[in-house]
């Protein structure tokens, strides 16, 4: 463990690249593979590994930014001194952070699986965006309770855990329809 809590201390964005690059492309991997869509492979494999670990980058700054943000909000007395610290401080920076550079993200995600897939899908956007708010605001709260090292790998794995909510979901919605299609057959 103490390696690792090294290497996030003395190499920040190389970490949260490697940490999005590995469980972000497996969570995709795992996901396609419980959702029915086939599997990824080749250049489709390395071009998710390449938009997860782009993503890092951003995705860091933006875990300190918006640790920034709220205590520019509480030292201008725009929140209360409460929030400086504790779960209230956690909460606070989660739901500025996914109301605000949440949406820039998953639509850069998005355009950037486009990008590589060569298709414009829009599809289910509305979902994604979402899930910003039933998902990521009580993640990312649970998140920036860690201790700041512990941070990116978290939301690393929630990435992770929310690709297999959501393709647990689109499986069910998926074998729901071959029900009605079997039935309205009949």
């Amino acid at each position: 463990m103490n390696f690792y809590l090294d290497f996030v201390k003395g190499y920040p964005f190389l970490s949260a690249i490697i940490q999005f690059a590995i469980l972000g492309t497996i969570g995709e991997v795992v996901a396609t593979r419980i959702s029915g869509r086939g599997k990824l492979r080749g250049m489709e494999l390395l071009s998710k590994t390449f938009i997860w670990a782009f993503l890092a980058i951003p995705i860091k700054i933006a875990f300190i930014g918006f640790e920034g943000f709220v205590a520019a909000l509480i030292l201008h007395g725009l929140l209360p001194e409460s929030v400086a610290s504790g779960f209230l401080n956690a909460l606070s920076r989660s739901v500025s952070m996914n109301l605000q550079f949440g949406p820039f993200l998953v639509i850069l995600h998005r355009a950037l699986d486009n990008l590589f897939t060569g298709k414009s899908n829009w599809a289910n956007l509305d979902k994604s965006l979402y899930s910003l708010l039933w998902f990521w605001i009580p993640a990312h709260a649970l998140t920036f309770s860690l201790p700041r090292e512990y941070q990116i790998g978290m939301a690393a794995l929630w990435s992770f855990s929310l690709g297999l909510i959501l393709s647990y979901f689109a499986k069910s919605r998926k074998e729901k329809g071959s029900e009605k299609d079997v039935r309205s057959s009949i």
